[in-house]
């Protein structure tokens, strides 16, 4: 059995969820097969024993014939041995089958969600992804597990109608036409159950939206005192939930309801017309335990298709979820044929004419800080540029490489950029690298880990609120410095913390990124003192370059901006 979660999940069938769940029984399909033989062969030996069974009464009771029934017992020892060792692989392969669905599901959309980068907030409700990452990943890998069940449920109960037949035309047409009729009837109410679990699963998101951007803005609220007005409305939008919780409960009620009433007048009927058929010498003794058998059987593939019918509705819904976030488009699409990724050069933004010179640690210092952003954006390709003015790298224009391309070779570390709860080595350094420790050394970051009482494996809270701004910004530069690109563009990255660890961080800095070209956004004197180039922006166009001590000497403007005059 292969490991999971696989180190390339493939490209996604996006045009439905029917497309992308039968893709993802497909990537696994050796195993989906398999479990579906091994339903099979263990459902049929469920379906063969009350024919046995009836075959060694008929043996011992009414031919006494020793010999017969005890060959009909090893018999019926075999089909118990042949299914239960069905049975236990079946269950290993179901298992698996579940995981694995589930883990390629969650590796396309994490993937997904890569891809869109700041676009993801705009295509898709909060809601809508927690959604995915809870609920989903359940339904759809049991939709993906169930048909192997429901296949075996399927060939057990054809092999009971072909049994049946075999022994009474009368009986086997009762099972023929029953069964169906009973799919019939449980078939009504999914179509209902399908439609009021997506207003659900709707509601869910738009609920679990509004809870986190409240809490992600309560102090504001608290601040302007919107606080019982939010709440009010949460509130409301509670009990809709609950009430849609509440209709979809009672279709599934009557589901349940269903898989053990239908069936069991089924088992009625076939009991009494088998008991009558007995009477009248038209079946045997042994015959007639065979149908009763068999009526009690079919109980357990009937739920069980029923379940594969509520389990592919239910991955189907949870599927056009996914399929809805796999087919949002970022705004910044790849190019139909993507360039091939230039090595080294320089990086130039055509709007404002920085250039950026491999190798060296270059500053940015910008009379307005908005336009030093805004270059930053431009050269890690987060906003397109204007025809004709594209950001390039090595002469190449980022529009014109693959969006995976720019981001593998240039990273912009932002104040914007969070902390996620977890283990911090998790959080800093989840491929443990070797430069973990002389990335937390060069960040200041070094002594914040050492006067933790769990070091590395102590665990981080939502959003490092256990952190202060100055030690959430020292870790986020740390783990961008563990990432090593060859292009790091850091926007601001000392503006949180005293002058005293600003200049040990910008005294270490160079080193630490010697030979990589490393971009930095500041007006702290005690940064751009320890720059190989600064560059003076100023109405967002670069208008000197030389080091720190060059433009405080020949431009006025520079003086005024980094002495704050």
């Amino acid at each position: 059995m292969r490991e999971l979660p696989p180190a390339d999940p493939g490209i996604p069938d996006d045009r439905s969820a029917t497309r992308y769940l039968g893709w993802l029984a497909r990537r696994t399909w050796p195993s989906v097969a398999a479990a579906v033989v091994f339903a099979i062969v263990w459902m049929t030996c469920q379906a063969l024993v009350p024919a046995v069974v009836g075959r060694a009464i008929d043996a011992g009771l009414t031919h006494r014939d020793s010999g017969a029934l005890l060959t009909w017992c090893l018999v019926l020892l075999g089909l118990g041995l042949i299914q239960a060792g069905a049975g236990i692989a079946r269950h290993r392969l179901a298992v698996f089958n579940w995981l694995a669905a589930a883990h390629r599901t969650v590796q396309v959309t994490v993937r997904q969600s890569n891809r869109l980068g700041s676009a993801l907030p705009r295509r898709l409700k909060t809601g809508e992804v927690v959604a995915i990452g809870t609920a989903d990943l359940g339904h759809i890998g049991g939709a993906v597990e169930i048909t192997a069940r429901g296949t075996g449920s399927v060939v057990a109960i054809v092999t009971v109608i072909v049994v049946l037949l075999l022994t009474s035309v009368p009986l086997g047409l009762v099972v023929v036409f029953g069964v169906p009729l009973l799919m019939a009837v449980v078939g009504l109410l999914i179509r209902p159950l399908h439609r009021r679990q997506q207003a659900y699963r709707e509601q869910q998101g738009r609920l679990t939206g509004r809870a986190t951007d409240l809490v992600g803005g309560l102090r504001v609220l608290r601040g302007v005192g919107g606080e019982p007005v939010m709440s009010g409305r949460y509130r409301e939008q509670s009990q809709v939930l609950r009430a849609a919780g509440l209709r979809v409960a009672a279709v599934e009620a009557l589901l349940e309801a269903a898989q053990v009433l239908l069936p069991g007048i089924f088992l009625v009927l076939v009991t009494w017309l088998g008991a009558r058929f007995a009477l009248s010498g038209r079946i045997t003794l042994g015959q007639l335990v065979s149908f009763y058998g068999y009526a009690a059987f079919l109980v357990a593939p009937l739920r069980q298709l029923t379940e594969t019918l509520d389990k592919l509705t239910r991955g189907h819904v949870s599927g056009r979820r996914v399929v809805g976030m796999l087919r949002a488009r970022t705004d910044l699409p790849d190019p139909d044929r993507p360039a091939s990724a230039p090595v080294g050069g320089e990086l130039v933004d055509g709007v404002s004419g920085v250039v950026v010179r491999p190798g060296l640690v270059t500053a940015i210092a910008a009379a307005v800080p908005a336009d030093a952003v805004a270059i930053t954006d431009r050269l890690g390709r987060y906003v397109d540029s204007p025809p004709g003015t594209a950001a390039t790298l090595a002469g190449v224009p980022l529009n014109d490489l693959d969006l995976a391309t720019v981001r593998a070779r240039i990273l912009v570390a932002d104040n914007d950029a969070r902390l996620f709860s977890g283990p911090l080595w998790a959080d800093l350094d989840p491929a443990r690298a070797a430069t973990l420790p002389a990335a937390l050394a060069a960040a200041g970051a070094d002594e914040i880990v050492a006067a933790l009482p769990a070091g590395l494996a102590t665990e981080v809270a939502e959003r490092g609120r256990s952190f202060s701004g100055g030690q959430q910004q020292r870790l986020r530069l740390a783990r961008a410095l563990i990432v090593d690109p060859e292009v790091l563009v850091l926007v601001e990255p000392t503006s949180a913390v005293d002058a005293h660890t600003e200049a040990r961080i910008a005294d270490r800095l160079g080193p630490a990124r010697r030979g990589r070209t490393t971009v930095i956004c500041s007006t702290s004197p005690l940064v751009l003192a320890r720059a190989d180039v600064v560059l003076y922006v100023e109405a967002g166009r670069a208008v000197a370059a030389g080091t720190h001590r060059e433009l405080l000497a020949r431009s006025p403007g520079y003086a005024r901006t980094v002495l704050r005059e």
